[in-house]
């Protein structure tokens, strides 16, 4: 058992747990993610920076945690964590740590033995807000001044922080069975298209599936000039996923103003956010966002319906975009904007996780779609 740990949300609810992971005391937008399995893919994604991550699958930590399911090369990119149960034994042949080790390593607290029922139920009745967890101050109202003086993560540009800051190239393909973790790929992922991927927090299953697709990968910082990648000639551009509000990436936005009509370009999640800042539209916050692995997605140009990964507070606002893009995919949850595409100009953007890790992969295709508008020009289903 660990040390006595509370968590207090800003608007005073206070939970009292076991700590595991590092001890100490972190503070982040607390929010829930329905995934059952992909804990160590979660942690380490950079969207989830700024967040401290509540998983509603009720053991966490059964299967351990390796060195090839990472998304990023920063380790745990989440600022906290939040479970029913830690396991302490984990059992699988892939497993070279446990959770709890592993978080330790990272120095990223966490606290379990909570109701997560009742906080995801909470969260969901009541919006995503700030939480604090600690286990070295046991005051909750010492603990509520905290939260209350953060000016939320809408303040800050976490890009900033999870970006390369050299450019790098990629080749290494998806995990397989019975095969090298992550191999490089041969002729056909060398010899390919070429792909400019901007980094704005960028999964490495996304450029893992680009190398997949055929293309040859090269990755830049975020603050980029559009001039800059435009030098390099590629074929097409990818504007990646990442963490925090849209509004405050201004240097992807500005670059992504000056690509759309020069290349084709496909951006996910937080790059199709961008993109319709780019093109002059809006974006808004949901209330509790949207964090899973199971939440279906209707494709309106095919009408097929696909189990996806989400991972995004925020949406864009297709009806604000003037007619410039038509909406391709709608959530059915809730009916929120899930993707778009240009009515002219080869662009086209999913607010969703083609890449999953962890996920289903229903929507895999859409890298094969964006090799195929570049090839043909057209990006149609």
């Amino acid at each position: 058992m660990g040390l006595k740990t509370l968590l207090v949300l800003a608007d005073g609810t206070v939970f009292e747990g076991a700590g595991f992971g590092a001890g100490g005391e972190t503070m982040g937008e607390v929010v829930f993610n329905t995934s059952m399995t992909g804990y160590q893919e979660i942690l380490t994604d950079p969207s989830y920076r700024g967040q401290i991550v509540t998983m509603t699958y009720t053991q966490i930590g059964n299967y351990g945690v390796n060195e090839e399911d990472i998304e990023s090369a920063g380790g745990i990119r989440a600022e906290g964590f939040i479970v029913k149960e830690a396991c302490e034994v984990p059992s699988n042949w892939r497993s070279s740590m446990g959770l709890t080790d592993y978080m330790k390593k990272y120095n990223v607290v966490g606290i379990q033995d909570i109701d997560t029922r009742a906080l995801t139920r909470h969260l969901r009745n009541h919006g995503a807000q700030m939480g604090i967890i600690s286990s070295v101050d046991p005051d909750p109202r010492s603990l509520l001044e905290k939260v209350k003086a953060h000016p939320g993560i809408s303040a800050f540009d976490y890009v900033k922080e999870v970006t390369t800051q050299q450019p790098y190239t990629w080749d290494e393909g998806c995990w397989k069975w019975c095969a090298p973790p992550h191999p490089p790929l041969g002729g056909e992922g060398k010899s390919g298209r070429a792909v400019v991927v901007y980094d704005f927090g960028v999964k490495y299953n996304i450029l893992r599936n680009l190398a997949e697709a055929g293309f040859r990968v090269t990755v830049v910082p975020a603050h980029t000039p559009a001039e800059a990648v435009l030098e390099m000639n590629p074929d097409g551009i990818l504007l990646s996923n990442g963490p925090g509000d849209p509004e405050r990436v201004t240097c992807g936005v500005e670059a992504a103003r000056k690509l759309i009509g020069k290349k084709p370009v496909f951006g996910i999640c937080l790059g199709h956010q961008i993109l319709g800042l780019a093109m002059g539209g809006r974006t808004y916050k949901l209330k509790f966002g949207h964090h899973g692995g199971n939440h279906p997605v209707k494709d309106l140009a095919t009408g097929r319906v696909e189990i996806t990964s989400q991972n995004h507070n925020y949406c864009v606002d297709v009806n604000s975009l003037g007619g410039q893009a038509r909406l391709t995919h709608r959530n059915l949850y809730d009916g929120t904007e899930e993707g778009m595409r240009h009515v002219e100009l080869p662009v086209f953007s999913v607010q969703h996780h083609p890449e999953a890790g962890p996920g289903p992969n229903d929507s895999t295709h859409l890298f094969s779609r964006f090799r195929d508008l570049i090839e043909t020009g057209s990006c149609a289903g």
